[in-house]
């Protein structure tokens, strides 16, 4: 594996994803999903220059951290978190890209130490097997979090279906940026609800033509390079 050159390649892609959507390097975070990665890669890709790291357990963000530097890394929860394990997470991270539901929030509130950075997870396809709202539930739940001042909803996040078609992907992501662009447009200062995290390895170029501005990339990063 030569994770430069994986890196190079990613980097490529997403310019050319940007400049095709007439958009900056800039608009885009990559944040690399660094979850059951062994620690010397993930220091590797922070010498490449990433200071985006995500991870979905405690015992990974553990482990990470003890052996990265603090000063300058941003650190991301992704996936479900048990609403027991918030008191032992929620303080340690910069974003959070799954919140779903009302007592997660309000466990957040109780726990967290300041405002947190919460993208609401939505399930914009309805897959049975993905976590999140429905987009019909969206702005009742985020009208509700009003009441957790330590819940800062910044954005939101989708999932879309591993095996679906290009199409689908668009009609996927372009829902999710609706659904954004729905709730910024209600001003509300505990939501101001700016970015977009959704776009994966198999299917981030899609993602910024459609407004992604946070990538979750993971296996792109760890993939063999071919001789």
């Amino acid at each position: 594996m030569n994770m430069e050159s994986n890196c190079q390649k990613i980097e490529a892609i997403v310019s050319e994803s940007l400049a095709k959507a007439n958009r900056d390097r800039s608009d885009v975070t990559v944040v690399a999903v660094t979850k059951t990665k062994p620690v010397e890669q993930v220091a590797e890709l922070y010498r490449l220059g990433y200071r985006h790291f995500a991870e979905n357990r405690l015992e990974g963000l553990d482990e990470k951290q003890a052996a990265l530097p603090q000063d300058d890394i941003i650190w991301h929860f992704i996936g479900t978190l048990q609403t027991r394990k918030v008191k032992n997470v929620i303080n340690r991270i910069d974003y959070f890209h799954a919140l779903d539901r009302l007592s997660l929030a309000k466990e957040i509130n109780a726990r967290a130490e300041q405002p947190v950075s919460c993208f609401v997870q939505v399930n914009v396809t309805g897959e049975e097997s993905k976590h999140g709202l429905s987009p019909a539930a969206l702005l009742d739940f985020v009208y509700q979090l009003e009441e957790y001042p330590n819940v800062k909803v910044v954005g939101l996040m989708t999932m879309a279906p591993i095996e679906a078609t290009d199409k689908e992907l668009q009609h996927c992501f372009k829902g999710l940026k609706q659904l954004q662009e729905k709730v910024a447009a209600l001003q509300l200062p505990y939501a101001p609800c700016t970015e977009t995290s959704m776009g994966m390895s198999q299917d981030y170029p899609i993602a910024i033509a459609e407004g992604s501005t946070f990538v979750r990339i993971g296996s792109a990063f760890f993939a063999e390079t071919e001789e």
